[in-house]
């Protein structure tokens, strides 16, 4: 099993390596949101800007969602390349290898973990360098736990799309309608309370609010412990259900 996940791994890195443009931009455009939104609101809002009761540096609240958005990110990215493998054939051709499917979904997602904990780095090492964020740093194994279990469960669930959608167009329109409602139909940028009440109910639903919540908690320390508990076994749940459809949907590609 081992050898089957480190060549479907090095075969990823080695597609990724190809086109450095495309994985700097990966990694650093999270820390760019960070630093000119988180700059940019913290300057206009200054400590108007108020979160459980508490006037809070926006930057430091953003911190979570950015987090969160590279996570969300590396998993869309990454799931792009099983349609673009499929369209040009070469997705069949590996199914012919002695890997079984599975190994496929878990060895193609390796190298976008540690792509993930690289941007988690980039970005709060920006946080605590440039912005000046009192970064919980003895936290950081639980922030590390969520960036990996969030973009395996992110990956998973766009590769089940890549792997039933067969139009381009199509596909390319239903991603960027996912990509839109559940960034902004969350936290991410924006704290719950003040939202309309089928707004919140959405976003209290949306697994971003939950990993998003975790982090900010791992980050800031920010956030209710038993609800981060319960969403912790919800996005848990999540991971578990979309890896188990990706890899029903891998099944069908004969």
């Amino acid at each position: 099993m081992f050898n089957a996940l480190f060549a479907v791994f090095y075969r990823e890195y080695q597609i990724r390596i190809t086109n450095l443009v495309w994985i700097m931009f990966d990694m650093l455009v999270p820390l760019l949101y960070l630093l000119v939104f988180g700059l940019a609101f913290t300057r206009t809002m200054g400590q108007s800007f108020v979160v459980e009761g508490q006037a809070v540096d926006y930057s430091a609240f953003f911190l979570g969602g950015v987090l969160a958005m590279a996570s969300f990110g590396v998993a869309m990215n990454t799931s792009w390349g099983w349609f673009m493998d499929r369209e040009a054939g070469i997705f069949y051709e590996m199914l012919t290898y002695p890997i079984s499917r599975r190994q496929h979904l878990l060895g193609k997602v390796l190298f976008n973990l540690l792509l993930a904990v690289v941007e988690a780095l980039l970005v709060l090492g920006g946080a605590a360098l440039v912005l000046g964020i009192p970064i919980l740093w003895a936290r950081l194994p639980l922030t590390i736990a969520a960036m990996l279990v969030g973009t395996a469960g992110w990956f998973f669930c766009f590769s089940i799309f890549s792997l039933r959608i067969r139009r381009n167009d199509l596909y390319q329109t239903i991603l960027n309608a996912i990509y839109f409602v559940l960034m902004f139909a969350s936290n991410m940028f924006y704290p719950l309370d003040p939202l309309p009440g089928w707004l919140k109910t959405m976003a209290r639903g949306n697994p971003i609010t939950w990993q998003v919540d975790l982090l900010r908690y791992a980050t800031i320390g920010s956030g209710d412990g038993r609800l981060l508990v319960a969403e912790c076994a919800m996005f848990g749940a999540f991971t578990v259900a979309a890896f188990l459809l990706a890899a029903r949907a891998m099944r069908s590609q004969d």
